[in-house]
């Protein structure tokens, strides 16, 4: 995929974002990401970035499972259609169930953009 955005690893700014809870940790689980995260690793994710626009392609969110309620994944926007609803892939094409499998996710289940990660030393 064309386009995707690097993931930092968590600043000073980012940190007191998270402080202030205006971020949310999310970990991650299982391999469809890898080798950018691995399983364990924990994420920032901005709640409210997607409240006055769109995901973006080359975008990294958190999202809801489009068939288990219970579930949330995280992968790569790869393509929004006029609607609004989102192509998402994992990194790891082989270990990732990913909309090539279950389709469209609609925006309304997205719920952030990753904005960074939490190094080891930083895990509580």
């Amino acid at each position: 995929m064309v386009g995707k955005k690097l993931i930092q690893t968590i600043g000073n700014k980012e940190l007191l974002l998270w402080l202030l809870r205006l971020r949310q940790r999310f970990c991650v689980t299982g391999f469809s990401m890898f080798p950018i995260l691995k399983p364990g690793e924990e994420v920032l994710v901005d709640t409210r970035a997607y409240c006055r626009c769109l995901p973006e392609i080359g975008d990294m969110v958190v999202a809801e499972h489009p068939h288990r309620q219970d579930l949330r994944i995280i992968k790569w926007v790869s393509f929004v259609d006029e609607k609004g609803d989102c192509f998402l892939v994992g990194e790891n094409r082989e270990e990732s169930s990913d909309s090539r499998s279950f389709g469209f996710v609609s925006s309304q289940q997205i719920i952030g953009r990753v904005t960074s990660k939490f190094p080891e030393r930083l895990k509580s």
